[in-house]
């Protein structure tokens, strides 16, 4: 950080699938911008939030999780997220301290190897590990690569991002305010709240639905007495889906519903609306065409 000047920069957040990422994000940020739910590759797409900070603006890059891709979407969630890495001036990798690096620790270690000191290592989950097992688990993440710093916080929690804030800006380059003060996200409107309707999706369903899950939203727009109204389609790739998703008399499409609206009210600050349906895009996991139409566009 340059004395007494303003320093900003793009910061990446990535690591395996569900090791807090997301909701490292909304902490460092104080509201909810990225979705979180326990299912793995929840965030499918690179999510910005901006952080303002005295003397300071941090453009923080939420990206979905490294791992070994089975079908295209996950072909292109990897794609999304190395590109991220590419361009900023910082990575933070996130990791679970609850265990010693595994062989999808060392996979993501030697992708991150070329970056060198511009990788911070963040452990996580140190709320759920004795203190005194805290230090060596560190030793252990750190010995994959030569980061220029480890730090072990809880992101649940807070604990210790004071200090993994200090950390970030003290290595950010003098540069300008890139976003106009009070940004929050360079995301529109309609992807902030179709992602709060799947996160109800992946909270409310099990196995295979989950994944197969996608939300487009076709309408925002105010009604008369300050309503908002908004549509849209919830997307499955089978017809059994569909009716897990609706579930019966429609009661879970209902519950749905009621839980995502209380979100985006949330968001909007407005009463809403929500007009859901649910069609089929058969196997759009695999289909090049269908994932760039339900908005994965690199």
């Amino acid at each position: 950080m340059a004395d007494g000047g303003f320093v900003s920069g793009f910061v990446a957040i990535c690591g395996r699938p569900n090791v807090g990422k997301s909701t490292l994000l909304n902490q460092l940020l104080g509201r909810k911008l990225a979705i979180v739910s326990s299912r793995p590759q929840t965030t499918r797409n690179r999510i910005l939030g901006v952080l303002d900070l005295p003397g300071a603006q941090v453009a923080l890059l939420d990206t979905p999780g490294l791992h070994r891709p089975r079908h295209r979407l996950g072909e292109y969630m990897v794609r999304v997220a190395l590109a991220a890495l590419k361009q900023v001036d910082l990575v933070l990798w996130l990791v679970e301290g609850l265990r010693p690096p595994g062989p999808g620790d060392r996979y993501v270690a030697g992708l991150l190897r070329p970056l060198g000191p511009r990788v911070l290592l963040v452990v996580n989950k140190i709320d759920l590990v004795p203190a005194a097992v805290v230090p060596g688990v560190v030793a252990e993440y750190a010995a994959l690569g030569s980061f220029g710093g480890a730090l072990a916080v809880s992101a649940l929690c807070g604990a210790g991002l004071d200090e993994l804030l200090r950390e970030v800006v003290r290595r950010l380059p003098s540069g300008p305010r890139y976003y106009p003060e009070g940004t929050v996200t360079d995301r529109p409107e309609e992807f902030v709240v179709a992602e709060l309707i799947r996160e109800q999706a992946l909270l409310l369903t099990h196995h295979e639905v989950p994944h197969a899950v996608a939300v487009v939203v076709e309408e925002i727009s105010a009604r008369p007495g300050g309503r908002v109204y908004v549509r849209a389609t919830v997307y499955v790739e089978k017809e059994s889906q569909k009716g897990i998703l609706i579930g019966r008399g429609g009661l879970r499409l209902k519950e749905l519903g009621q839980r995502a609206r209380a979100e985006i009210e949330a968001l909007l600050g407005s009463p809403v609306y929500l007009d859901l349906w649910v069609k089929v895009k058969r196997d759009w996991r695999q289909d090049v065409h269908a994932i760039e139409a339900l908005g994965y566009r690199e």
